[in-house]
């Protein structure tokens, strides 16, 4: 028994949808994201060549994609909540969110330059040696 199943079929039937919407979101998302991307980089290929064109356009997709991979993650765990909890169910889902969870973080990774978790550490090490090099 789940919290859903337990508080009526009016809930259950707002999380479906609010699962459809963040779905249709996360497509929507990365669907925009492709488009613009691919305008940023056709207005930029002629006067600044493929090499410089090309790197704001896989930023801007890269970022896209992670965000439209942020909406079907909380899909994923809404999910979660009206699924019937079978083994099966429940494996499916974790396979389809390690997948994901994966894919954001290579993502990450490449548009940054680092593992999201060294972030912090970075933004130490910059202020560190912006207060270094500021005037006194």
């Amino acid at each position: 028994m789940t919290i859903i199943e337990s508080s009526g079929a009016s809930i259950a039937a707002f999380v479906r949808l609010a699962i459809l919407a963040l779905e249709y979101a996360g497509i929507a998302v990365i669907l925009v994201g492709a488009v613009a991307a691919t305008i940023i980089f056709a207005r930029h290929i002629v006067p600044a060549g493929f090499a410089a064109a090309y790197l704001p356009f896989r930023a801007v997709l890269g970022r896209t994609i992670l965000m439209g991979l942020e909406f079907l993650v909380a899909a994923d765990i809404l999910k979660s909540l009206v699924m019937p909890h079978q083994l099966e169910n429940l494996l499916g889902l974790a396979v389809l969110m390690i997948a994901r969870t994966f894919l954001s973080i290579s993502l990450n990774m490449e548009i940054s330059g680092h593992w999201p978790w060294q972030e912090t550490a970075l933004q130490r090490a910059r202020a560190a040696a912006a207060d270094d090099t500021s005037p006194q």
